[in-house]
């Protein structure tokens, strides 16, 4: 059955493949977007522009404008929230801690009263595998722990969670909450790893590697968290938590060294201390995904990589 999708944050890089990717099967999509300066605005709407041309709205607001955002909303006949838009990064929660209480607390929390004022909307919004922060059992599973994050990032998005489980217990509202993993790929976001390290090779400048390039990450391609992301919608559960990962962890010098082979070049290492915030793993375990969702991923660091350079290497930017 069709349905009518709201996306915030449709000009980001994860809301930009979804939306496209549930157009193509037949969804009506309507997104919204800030265009924030956290990074490029250029790039976010070089993404949008992509999507006009597919003949997807996206109208500019911010979340935290209740009116604009519930007008919009209620204007789609939406059937389906899918919650993208919040503060990312790790490293700038350090700086610039304001951003996050106000983008990812109080916008969702605009978010979750709307759904509270239409409860017959489901709402899918993103969390992120920061959420276990330094826990050390791994694979990181569903059920574990998420009382110690790393960073205020992380504790933002536990408290996505937990003000969720609230208000579905107290108002019936249907939430999904999805735990990204590392997620990169085409249109990435530049602040990455992958990104930040591909433009500084091509440019034969040097990459700020931390921990002596030891730490692991769950890299997981673009289009493995889009179909994810779409077969949540699509279940529509009460209340639930996934996880969306690879389900393996790739070394850090490992994902240069792919990078130096695609680039052509080896890069300039600076070797730095692990940063504050930081974490040494992310590995998701993802049972639960493929029992619920039917969720596998299918892209390699390798493959996924190789289509990152086919864009980036085309990107005018």
């Amino acid at each position: 059955m069709k349905k009518n999708i709201f996306i915030t944050g449709a000009a980001g890089f994860i809301g930009f493949h979804l939306a496209k990717f549930l157009h193509a099967r037949g969804d009506h999509v309507v997104g919204f977007d800030n265009f924030n300066d956290y990074y490029s605005p250029k790039l976010k709407h070089a993404r949008v522009n992509e999507l006009k041309n597919l003949g997807i709205a996206v109208i500019e607001g911010d979340i935290n404008d209740r009116s604009i955002l519930e007008h919009a909303i209620q204007k789609h006949d939406t059937t389906h929230l899918v919650h993208l838009a919040a503060q990312a990064g790790i490293r700038y929660s350090l700086v610039a801690p304001e951003s996050y209480i106000k983008a990812n607390i109080n916008g969702f929390l605009n978010i979750l009263e709307i759904c509270r004022s239409q409860p017959s909307i489901k709402l899918t919004y993103a969390s992120s595998s920061s959420v276990y922060g330094t826990n050390t059992k791994v694979p990181f599973s569903i059920g574990d722990s998420t009382d110690h994050q790393a960073n205020l990032y992380g504790v933002t998005k536990k408290s996505n969670e937990l003000m969720a489980r609230n208000y579905h217990k107290l108002f019936g509202i249907s939430v999904t909450g999805l735990r990204f993993f590392t997620v990169y790929g085409p249109w990435g976001r530049p602040d990455m790893s992958y990104y930040l390290f591909a433009k500084a090779i091509q440019a034969g400048k040097p990459i700020d590697v931390f921990h002596e390039g030891k730490m692991l990450r769950d890299f997981t391609y673009v289009d493995d968290i889009v179909s994810g992301t779409a077969a949540a919608i699509d279940l529509g559960a009460p209340c639930e938590l996934f996880n969306l990962g690879n389900n393996k962890p790739v070394e850090l010098m490992s994902m240069i060294s792919i990078l130096e082979r695609l680039c052509g070049k080896p890069a300039i290492k600076r070797f730095l201390p692990m940063p504050p915030g930081d974490v040494l793993m992310t590995y998701a375990d993802i049972s639960h995904s493929q029992e619920r969702l039917g969720f596998q991923p299918k892209n390699s660091l390798e493959s996924g990589l190789e289509k990152f350079m086919e864009w980036f290497s085309s990107y005018p930017e």
